[in-house]
C-alpha cells in the first residue's frame, strides 16, 4: 500500500472517531474500511503509526484479549485534521524530497527570458543539426542505390556466357540431336522390317 493511501485512511479513521461520540471496537474500523482486501491486523498497525505518531490523537483501550480494543477520538484529533492531517504531513514530507532532490540535481531551471537569449546567441546549432540532418539523408540515398544495384545485378540482368562456352555447348546439343536422330531412324526401320515381316 503507498504512503499517500496510508495517510488518507488514517485520516479517515480520524475522522471516523470524530463523528462517533462512545468508544468502538476496532474491529469496527476494519468492517467499515478495510474488510475484505485487508486484515484486522493491518488496521492495528495503521493505528499504532497515528500513536507513535502523537499518543494524544487517539484514546486507545485494551481489552479482550487485545492491546488495542477500544478506540475513541480525544480534544486534539479536531486541531490535528484541520491543520491537514496525515495527509498535509504526507504532501510536506514530498514537497521536502522535491525540493531536496531539486538541490541535489545543481542545475538551476532558466527562464523563458534566458532560454530566448540562449536560442538566439547559438545559431551555430541550428546549422550543425542542418548539414547533420543532410549527412544522414545521403548516407542513406547512398545505401539505398547499392542495394538496389546489388538486387539488379544478381536478380534481374541475364548471366553472360563467353562465346566459346556457348559454341561448346551449341555443339554437344548439336551432336546429342544428331545421336537421337540416327537412334529413331534406326528404330523406324527396325519397325518397318518387322512389319514387313509380318506382312509377308
Amino acid at each position: 500500500m503507498s504512503e499517500f493511501f496510508k495517510a488518507e485512511l488514517k485520516d479517515r479513521f480520524l475522522e471516523y472517531a470524530l463523528e462517533r461520540s462512545d468508544y468502538f471496537e476496532i474491529q469496527t474500523l476494519y468492517d467499515e474500511f478495510l474488510r475484505p482486501n485487508y486484515s484486522l491486523e493491518y488496521v492495528q498497525k495503521l493505528v499504532k503509526e497515528i500513536q507513535s505518531y502523537d499518543s494524544t490523537l487517539l484514546d486507545v483501550m485494551s481489552g479482550n484479549g487485545m492491546d488495542m480494543f477500544l478506540l475513541a477520538s480525544t480534544s486534539t484529533t479536531q486541531d490535528f485534521l484541520d491543520e491537514g492531517g496525515f495527509m498535509n504531513l504526507y504532501v510536506k514530507e514530498e514537497e521536502k524530497w522535491d525540493t531536496f532532490l531539486g538541490q541535489l540535481s545543481g542545475t538551476p531551471k532558466l527562464t523563458k527570458e534566458e532560454k530566448r537569449q540562449l536560442k538566439r546567441n547559438t545559431p551555430d546549432l541550428k546549422r550543425e543539426k542542418i548539414m547533420l540532418i543532410g549527412l544522414i539523408v545521403a548516407v542513406a540515398v547512398s545505401f539505398l542505390f547499392t542495394l538496389v544495384s546489388i538486387l539488379k545485378e544478381t536478380l534481374l540482368e541475364p548471366e553472360y556466357v563467353p562465346a566459346d562456352e556457348f559454341e561448346r555447348k551449341m555443339n554437344q546439343l548439336q551432336e546429342k540431336y544428331i545421336l537421337e536422330n540416327e537412334k529413331l531412324e534406326m528404330e523406324l526401320k527396325e519397325a518397318q522390317r518387322v512389319l514387313d515381316s509380318l506382312q509377308k
